[in-house]
C-alpha cells in the first residue's frame, strides 16, 4: 500500500513538472512571437517615419522636385535596393522599355552613353542614317537641334534622338582632331536592332550571340 502511494505520488510529481515545463516553453514562445497588434503597431510606426521624411524633403530639397517625382525616387530606391531583378519603371520608363523590346524604332542609330559627364556616342550602328551621315564612335555631341547636352540626361538625350522616320535632326559633336565642332543633319529612320549575331568559328563551330531580347529574337 506504501509503495502504491509512493509511485502516485512519484505520477503527479511528473506531471506537475511536465505542465510546468509545457506552460514555460509556451509562454517563451508566445513572447518570441509578436502579436499582430504589435506588428501592426510597427508597420504604422514605419510608415508615419517615411511620411515624415517625405514631407521634409518636400519642403526643403533644393531642386523643387513635386510630390510625385519624390514618390517615384522612393519606389525606384526601394526596388532598386531590394535585390538585382526588382526595378521601378514610370511611364517614361516603360515606354522605353517597350519601344526597345518592339525591335526596331525611329532614331539615328546611335549608342550613346556618358564619359567625363559628356554625351557620347560609343557606336554608330552600321547601315543607319548616323552611321551614313559620318558619325564615329568617340565623338561628343554638344547641342542636339539648338538645345545643349551639357546638362542632360542620356534618358532625356535619347528621347530627342528618337522621332517619327523622316523627320530631320541636328548634331553638333566634338571630335578628336578637328579643330572646329562638326555640325551633321540627319534624317530619322527605322532603326532595326539585330539582336542576335552568328558566325562560324574553325569551318565546325558556330557562334550565336544574343544581345538583347526582343520581338524579333
Amino acid at each position: 500500500m506504501k509503495n502504491t502511494k509512493m509511485m502516485v505520488v512519484g505520477f503527479l510529481s511528473a506531471v506537475a513538472v511536465s505542465v510546468a515545463l509545457s506552460t514555460s516553453l509556451l509562454a517563451k514562445n508566445n513572447a518570441a512571437e509578436p502579436s499582430e497588434a504589435s506588428l501592426e503597431a510597427s508597420r504604422l510606426q514605419s510608415l508615419a517615419k517615411f511620411t515624415k521624411v517625405l514631407g521634409i524633403v518636400e519642403q526643403y530639397n533644393v531642386d523643387n522636385l513635386t510630390i510625385d517625382q519624390l514618390i517615384d525616387k522612393s519606389l525606384q530606391g526601394l526596388l532598386s535596393n531590394l535585390d538585382a531583378h526588382s526595378t521601378y519603371l514610370d511611364k517614361k520608363s516603360y515606354d522605353n522599355l517597350k519601344t526597345q523590346t518592339d525591335g526596331e524604332f525611329g532614331g539615328l542609330g546611335i549608342t550613346v552613353g556618358m564619359r567625363d559627364n559628356a554625351l557620347t556616342v560609343i557606336a554608330p550602328i552600321e547601315g543607319t542614317p548616323a552611321d551614313k551621315a559620318g558619325m564615329k564612335a568617340g565623338d561628343i555631341i554638344l547641342k542636339i537641334n539648338d538645345q545643349s547636352t551639357l546638362s542632360m540626361t542620356i534618358d532625356d538625350a535619347v528621347s530627342i534622338m528618337r522621332g517619327a522616320p523622316k523627320t530631320p535632326i541636328d548634331l553638333t559633336v566634338v571630335r578628336k582632331g578637328e579643330a572646329e565642332p562638326l555640325k551633321f543633319h540627319i534624317i530619322r529612320d527605322i532603326i532595326t536592332v539585330e539582336s542576335v549575331y552568328t558566325r562560324t568559328i574553325g569551318g565546325n563551330i558556330l557562334y550565336i550571340r544574343v544581345t538583347s531580347f526582343d520581338k524579333k529574337v
